[in-house]
């Protein structure tokens, strides 16, 4: 079908799904998790071919892995959705209400956005989650994902579709875009007044390209080069545990540490130990001063001097840069100079140090202690998320169903006019 039929047919579709209630859209969500479970086998099968493609053009294996789906990430988008379900209706809540002098009542109310395109590289489970978010915002959506997934997407959406049908939902209200062509973007970022909104989700370029070139809003997900702080006072043991699972629980994610920064007076008792947990798993590279105190490095260690751009990449890799500061101080100016306002860590067993550090981080969000592979929307409890805003406007942080409304102020009178 031609985009511009499937902007008109989901303009239709959004504005009958608006109309719907909570009763009637959980419905449709819970015949959806039934469909997809029973097209276990077939969305198995689509995902493992996209995943043998991937493989044999040399994808690299941290991008291999957001690309690959199994039976314990098709439970994870089943559960997503039920939480979604779960979730209160966002639509129709009146957030506040007051009356003016003149008797007129005013109430802001949330509607939906609208209808929503998502531009999202791998990471099939993102149908599935931008599907459902959007469902219950009563929102129209449009899934271009990347040729990587194709199978996989199609596999996701003929399952969703059957599962609608079957609910009683609004299949329409649901479409792929699955020409690959260039042009098909291009034509989505100048969708103005059929497209309301357009996310993108995946690396540097692919965000770079749709905000330089929307011609409709765009809410930012940004890239995310993450860093941890290590301050003097932390607890060394504990460190390491958190440095190691935010880079390789899931080095190919957004939220992966990809710099970690080390008080110079721990350095030589925290770097031994973190090489040794390291060593044939990630790459480090390291400033002077903090290879110095890696000391005779283990064996299966690979250590590299660190580069300028070292700083600013996002590696999505099993790659991990590691700088000594001598202040928190510095590395609050290292931070916000090279993160992406994404996620960042401090940690401390020094309460003044994390309030200074939280206070002073622009990041959507800051963490004291604990792994920066919490930013997500499964793990703050909204089931599913479109993506990670690091703007500033609208949506900030994970998305959830709140990212996919707006306000309506309805105003009621009794004659009154303005004099």
């Amino acid at each position: 079908m031609a985009l511009d039929n499937i902007f008109s047919s989901l303009k239709k579709a959004q504005a009958e799904l608006a109309l719907q209630n909570r009763g009637q859209k959980d419905a449709a969500l819970k015949a959806v998790m039934d469909a997809i479970e029973k097209g276990r086998g077939a969305i198995l099968k689509a995902n493992a071919a996209d995943v043998e493609k991937a493989r044999a053009g040399g994808m690299k294996e941290a991008l291999v892995d957001r690309l690959l789906l199994n039976d314990k990430r098709i439970n994870d988008i089943i559960e997503g959705i039920d939480t979604v379900v779960r979730q209160e209706d966002p639509i129709g809540k009146v957030q506040a209400g007051w009356v003016l002098p003149n008797g007129l009542q005013v109430e802001r109310t949330t509607v939906p956005l609208g209808v929503a395109a998502i531009i999202y590289e791998s990471r099939p489970n993102v149908t599935a989650d931008a599907f459902s978010l959007a469902y219950k915002a009563g929102c129209g959506i449009l899934l271009r994902g990347s040729s990587a997934a194709l199978e996989s997407n199609r596999s996701l959406v003929k399952a969703i579709k059957e599962g609608l049908n079957a609910g009683g939902g609004i299949s329409d209200a649901l479409a792929l875009a699955e020409s690959g062509s260039r042009d098909e973007v291009d034509e989505i970022l100048s969708a103005r007044g059929k497209i309301d909104v357009v996310l993108p989700r995946g690396g540097k370029d692919l965000i770079r390209r749709v905000v330089e070139n929307a011609k409709i809003p765009v809410i930012e997900t940004g890239e995310g080069n993450c860093h941890i702080y290590v301050d003097s006072s932390a607890d060394i043991i504990n460190a390491v545990d958190i440095i190691e699972n935010a880079k390789l629980q899931k080095p190919g994610a957004c939220n992966a540490v990809e710099t970690v920064l080390v008080h110079r007076d721990i350095a030589a008792v925290l770097l031994p130990l973190l090489a040794k947990r390291l060593a044939g798993k990630v790459e480090l590279r390291c400033d002077n001063f903090a290879k110095a105190a890696v000391g005779a490095p283990p064996q299966s260690l690979l250590l590299k001097d660190a580069a300028e751009e070292d700083w600013e990449t996002e590696f999505l890799d099993y790659i991990l840069a590691i700088k000594t500061v001598d202040t928190l101080e510095e590395a609050v100016t290292h931070i916000n100079r090279y993160g992406t306002k994404h996620s960042e860590a401090i940690l401390t067993n020094d309460h003044r140090a994390a309030e200074e550090f939280e206070r002073r981080v622009d990041a959507a969000c800051v963490y004291t202690n604990a792994s920066t592979r919490f930013t997500d929307g499964g793990q703050f409890g909204f089931g599913a998320e479109l993506g990670i805003s690091t703007q500033k406007f609208h949506a900030r942080g994970p998305m959830g169903l709140e990212a996919l409304t707006t306000i309506k102020y309805r105003i009621h009178g009794t004659g009154q006019i303005r004099p």
